[in-house]
């Protein structure tokens, strides 16, 4: 009797040692699925900060001139709100941050610079201002940024 209760107390004591280890493992999954998860967050943002910090770089060596800054950055330009400067740009990316020209089923992320209204001071153009932002094609905004270029 006292061998038959020894082996089942080793079972038992077994069936433990697997219920714990089974529950480490679920716990270390689930840790290494977040990270992933962050780790592609991150690397989503950090090409995203780098498209928008190259598109206001863009904005602002060109003075705001919305045909220069679609062809440096491959962008269609859409809609006029005064004297042929389009109301915004746009600019489409696939799941690599590669340029797609026209083509918006294939589109991961979106960049749109938006144009404000012309202000005039002394009858003279003296800014270009606008906002650029970044969205996922879901519609996520990942990034928004305000743009300011001094025209001339």
């Amino acid at each position: 009797m006292t061998q038959r209760s020894k082996s089942t107390l080793f079972l038992i004591e077994q069936l433990i040692v697997v219920a714990v280890f089974a529950l480490c493992a679920v716990a270390c999954v689930s840790i290494m699925v977040a990270a992933y998860v962050n780790a592609n967050e991150s690397h989503t943002l950090s090409h995203a900060l780098h498209k928008a910090e190259s598109g206001a770089e863009v904005f602002k060596a060109t003075s705001g001139n919305a045909n220069a800054i679609a062809n440096i950055l491959g962008g269609v330009s859409s809609g006029d709100i005064h004297d042929s400067i389009p109301s915004s740009i746009i600019v489409y990316y696939d799941h690599d941050w590669q340029t797609i020209n026209h083509n918006t089923e294939d589109a991961q992320y979106i960049l749109t610079i938006m144009f404000d209204k012309p202000q005039q001071t002394t009858g003279e153009l003296r800014l270009v201002t606008g906002q650029l932002n970044i969205n996922r094609a879901t519609g996520e905004e990942l990034i928004t940024l305000p743009l300011t270029a001094r025209k001339g």
